[in-house]
């Protein structure tokens, strides 16, 4: 593999570990944040993932360390994820939800993105990916379900 490609590879798995990041650090603030009875499930779920959205992370380290790349410290964090920072309201478990799907659906285009840009270069890191996008699209499709779910109760 050139190097120029190797490189555009780590720097795009720096994007995805970063988006793992910070979905664990709004995981944790919405499982604790919320209230309400209609919240418990979704803390639940929540919490649980918390610990492979993690695992995602520590995967995409060490991938990017194998290729040769640098891990990146704190201070290289930028925020993107919006649509799940906590609701003001901590009984607004729908904007949670939906939240979540868009951070899954962002997780999974990165994911995509990866996949493509090693086919015929980098199979490890390809499938990789695929194992990870894998694990995204159960999630989405899990809270896809519980917005399902909880639309229909509230409307």
């Amino acid at each position: 593999m050139n190097t120029e490609k190797q490189q555009q590879i780590v720097e795009e798995l720096k994007v995805a570990y970063w988006m793992e990041i910070e979905t664990v650090m709004s995981y944790l603030a919405n499982s604790t944040n919320l209230d309400g009875v209609r919240a418990e499930e979704i803390k639940k779920s929540l919490a649980a993932d918390i610990v492979e959205e993690l695992g995602h992370a520590q995967i995409l380290a060490k991938r990017i360390k194998v290729l040769e790349g640098q891990v990146p410290g704190s201070q290289e964090f930028r925020a993107t994820q919006t649509a799940l920072q906590p609701p003001a309201d901590n009984t607004d478990v729908i904007s949670v939800i939906k939240g979540v799907i868009a951070a899954e659906e962002g997780a999974i285009a990165q994911y995509r993105k990866i996949i493509e840009l090693c086919d015929g270069t980098d199979y490890v890191t390809q499938d990789l990916c695929i194992t990870v996008l894998a694990d995204e699209e159960e999630h989405r499709r899990a809270f896809i379900g519980y917005l399902s779910e909880y639309e229909k109760r509230v409307g």
